[in-house]
């Protein structure tokens, strides 16, 4: 492979201190730092790090489906509406195959971007 791993995904957001409690209390992404002065802040989620920030330029805006991995996702579907979160759907089965059975479910963040938890089963 010419490129090496995925490193940083941007996600375009208005308010950054807004995104930063949904992305740090609700969703408990580890929370790395905010760039004293500019509308940035950083998340580590596994090997990938997101920036929430506000871009500079139009042409910058992003707008995205996150999906993360979960190891239950019954679990967190609950811990999630017990912190005010509202669901697009519930848990469902979205792949059957030999390995077994992918489930995901989805919500958005404040700034209406999709995020998907999914657990293979």
């Amino acid at each position: 492979m010419a490129l090496g791993a995925l490193g940083q995904i941007h996600v375009s957001v208005r308010d950054v201190d807004r995104a930063v409690e949904f992305y740090r209390d609700v969703l408990e992404i580890p929370f790395l730092f905010r760039v004293p002065g500019q509308p940035m802040a950083f998340f580590q989620a596994g090997e990938v790090r997101l920036y929430l920030g506000t871009p500079e330029h139009p042409e910058f805006t992003s707008k995205c489906v996150l999906y993360f991995r979960v190891d239950d996702l019954d679990a967190e579907y609950e811990r999630l509406q017990k912190a005010g979160v509202t669901f697009l759907d519930t848990p469902h089965v979205v792949h059957r195959d030999d390995a077994g059975e992918l489930w995901m479910v989805f919500l958005t963040d404040p700034d209406g971007h999709q995020i998907g938890l999914m657990q293979q089963r």
